[in-house]
């Protein structure tokens, strides 16, 4: 957890830091989580919170759904996004996080098993800061 300074310079609420993974097998959830621990990456976040579709997803990033309610000013550090999701793509979850000025700038990480080269190239003109 982070502390957030208020407006008069005294530390508030501490901000808890959170990395967004959007992955819809969990094999590769736990890879995953294996390699930002491995990383250390771990250690600088409070949690992961794992979305298992876009839909899960954009609820968690825009407090809907059964994330009604969440504080969506607390924003997650990343975003490790799928592209091969059910449903709707992690190119189209990508394409609406960037639409909303509430999340436009928020990293996004792409990924994907496949070698689909046009993935990469949607993915950088959606507005990807990085594709593995």
């Amino acid at each position: 957890m982070r502390q957030q300074e208020q407006d008069d310079g005294t530390a508030s609420v501490e901000e808890k830091k959170a990395i967004l993974l959007v992955e819809d097998n969990e094999d590769q959830v736990v890879l995953a989580r294996r390699a930002l621990r491995k990383h250390g990456i771990t250690d600088e976040v409070d949690e992961i919170v794992v979305a298992g579709d876009g839909d899960e997803a954009l609820d968690y990033l825009f407090g809907e759904g059964g994330y009604a309610g969440r504080d969506t000013s607390l924003t997650p550090e990343f975003v490790l996004l799928d592209v091969d999701l059910p449903g709707m793509s992690g190119l189209e979850v990508l394409e609406k996080v960037r639409s909303d000025e509430r999340t436009e700038l928020l990293p996004v990480i792409l990924f994907s098993a496949s070698n689909r080269h046009g993935d990469v190239v949607e993915g950088y003109k959606l507005g990807a800061n990085s594709y593995v």
